[in-house]
């Protein structure tokens, strides 16, 4: 996007923003579906950015879900429940049968444990509708399951009438900068599914894999596997297995970071010794890069309006928060830095606006816009204040009657739905 549009966008919105682009996130998508090649699914995981679950359910083969609230999203949207991916390392049994009634047997459910499956278990048992099931495998941590009580997943799952496995879901962790590491998965898998024919006398059709591909969220700082080679070479991992069936790629940040700005005006400049401090209205509350330590690495970033002139300039970009951890990076060479410009830290579309301690201090949750070429700009969220939320609800009277306000514009939003 550029400058001229952030530009607008801080004029007509205010700040802090977030500014996701959809050109640019259709783009990105394209890139990667073009790298896969056309056999190969593609999976949003909205985790990653909610906000752009609409826009990816068009893009994207599947969304996948991981909690009750992201369900409720797609249900508002209206996504189709055939591209829902129903996941999550919790699925408690009244949620669980509250999807189900909804989406029943037209999109495909994770399963993490065995208290899951004898959820689905008695579901389908009593309403006589077949499930496809992924058992997930557990790559060492809390989520999935090991071989063992995999296989005795599918013995169950072998006496139900109603039951299918349809593939295996994997997922080992993000970040992943290493074609090694994402090869021996993918060997990995290929040994397991192979096994499971062979010795188990199951054969599985589908494969749920997230490679976790690093972003290059830093100056400087390349990652192999998010290039094109890099993604070439994860198709070619793929092609070369010798279990031959469906595969489908689940990102989520690989997707939408580029997508992302996050606006942010400076309010004051200040030299403390031989430091040079920027203060801006947002912080580290509201923006997170993966890897970032009190602002050690330089994000890609630029400072608005128009053409910067005079002498350049290191500087230590500080948020609004009272904590010596609002740093959002330091020793910045920048040049034009005055208060009232504003700054545009990029490749902020992915968990940057989901992961920040948004409660802290009780600032406002900025306001969330989205830009389309055809479409133009759309405001997807108003500034909220959030103080009604670190507050008593049986505070004072204004209290009460600014919550009551609130939730009558979430009910309203709501209306016309049912379970």
């Amino acid at each position: 996007m550029n400058k001229e549009k952030l530009e607008y966008a801080a004029a007509r919105y205010g700040t802090p923003l977030y500014v996701f682009d959809l050109d640019r996130l259709t783009a990105q998508t394209m890139r990667l579906r073009n790298a896969f090649g056309k056999d190969v699914g593609l999976c949003y995981a909205m985790k990653a950015n909610p906000f752009l679950t609409a826009h990816m359910a068009e893009e994207a083969d599947r969304i996948e879900v991981c909690s009750m609230g992201e369900f409720e999203i797609c249900r508002k949207l209206r996504i189709p429940p055939e591209k829902l991916f129903i996941s999550g390392v919790l699925k408690k049994k009244e949620d669980i049968f509250r999807i189900l009634e909804f989406c029943q047997g037209r999109c495909a459910y994770t399963v993490e444990s065995v208290k899951q499956l004898h959820y689905f278990v008695e579901w389908s048992d009593a309403h006589m509708v077949k499930l496809r099931l992924y058992p997930r495998l557990t790559s060492g941590n809390q989520f999935g399951m090991d071989e063992d009580m995999l296989h005795s997943v599918f013995n169950v799952v072998n006496m139900s009438p109603y039951l299918e496995i349809e593939g295996i879901h994997y997922f080992s962790g993000t970040q992943k900068r290493s074609l090694k590491q994402l090869e021996k998965e993918i060997s990995m898998l290929d040994d397991l599914l192979i096994r499971i024919r062979d010795e188990w006398k199951v054969s599985i059709p589908c494969l749920e894999y997230g490679p976790g591909i690093a972003v290059p969220y830093f100056q400087g700082k390349d990652v192999q596997t998010y290039k094109d080679e890099g993604l070439t070479a994860l198709r070619e991992a793929i092609d070369s297995m010798q279990w031959k069936g469906h595969v489908t790629i689940e990102l989520g940040r690989a997707i939408a970071a580029e997508c992302g700005y996050y606006l942010t005006q400076i309010r004051d400049i200040k030299k403390n010794g031989d430091t040079e401090y920027c203060i801006v209205d947002g912080g580290n509350h509201q923006i997170n890069y993966d890897g970032q330590i009190r602002g050690m690495y330089e994000p890609h970033l630029q400072v608005l309006p128009g053409e910067q002139q005079g002498r350049e300039k290191a500087w230590t970009i500080c948020g609004a928060l009272c904590t010596v951890n609002d740093v959002l990076c330091r020793d910045v060479k920048l040049t034009g830095v005055q208060s009232g410009k504003i700054l545009a830290f990029e490749r902020t579309g992915a968990y940057s606006a989901m992961e920040g301690m948004s409660l802290f201090l009780s600032h406002p949750l900025p306001s969330v816009v989205t830009y389309q070429q055809d479409e133009g700009w759309q405001l997807l969220r108003k500034q909220r204040d959030t103080y009604l939320w670190n507050m008593p609800e049986d505070g004072s009277d204004g209290g009460k009657r600014r919550a009551a306000e609130e939730i009558t514009e979430i009910a309203g939003g709501l209306s016309g739905w049912k379970l």
